[in-house]
């Protein structure tokens, strides 16, 4: 009996696995303790990582990004199970997460390491983003027009294991992010 049932949970298991669609994505948008810990609520999202993206400076660190001149912008790793949630599903979520509209600013943040970007990793997630960012002007809920940078993928740099997960383990940390009241897809 036990044979069987440890043979139903390997075949079950194995079975999860090849079923998954796993895709990863690059986003911006502000600070990266809020952002992250909003995204990682979403069902189908499987992973997220905190790091920098987009700038020149290899092997950036958090110390190198805050100072605003290594062109980085604090940005979010994520994986995510395609057949749970899609690149456009989870794009929509995104700016309804954060301020897509306020070059180089969210909240009291400022500076080009707090940009709207989406860095994608091929011509799909490219094409997804703009369409994405066409429906979301043409809604209406954003009162200015989304400045958010799409750019191809170039390199990432993780940012140091106390700054991953922080709003999780500093429930009172700081973050100026939050689910807006409202769908881009009604």
């Amino acid at each position: 009996m036990k044979f069987l049932l440890a043979g139903l949970l390997l075949i079950t298991q194995s079975f999860t696995v090849f079923s998954m669609q796993k895709k990863e994505i690059y986003l911006a948008g502000g600070c990266y303790w809020g952002l992250e810990y909003l995204l990682q609520d979403l069902p189908g999202v499987l992973n997220t990582e905190v790091g920098f993206s987009g700038g020149s400076l290899e092997n950036a660190t958090y110390d190198d990004v805050k100072t605003g001149s290594t062109g980085h912008a604090e940005t979010i790793y994520i994986s995510y199970d395609e057949k749970i949630i899609s690149l456009d599903q989870l794009l929509f979520e995104f700016f309804r997460m954060h301020n897509p509209t306020t070059k180089n600013q969210q909240g009291n943040d400022i500076g080009t390491q707090y940009r709207s970007a989406i860095f994608y990793l091929n011509d799909e997630q490219k094409q997804i983003a703009n369409e994405v960012i066409i429906k979301v002007n043409k809604s209406g809920h954003w009162p200015d027009p989304v400045v958010t940078e799409v750019l191809p993928f170039q390199s990432f740099y993780a940012a140091q294991l106390d700054h991953q997960d922080y709003i999780k383990k500093n429930p009172s940390g700081y973050s100026c992010h939050f689910v807006r009241d409202f769908s881009f897809t009604n």
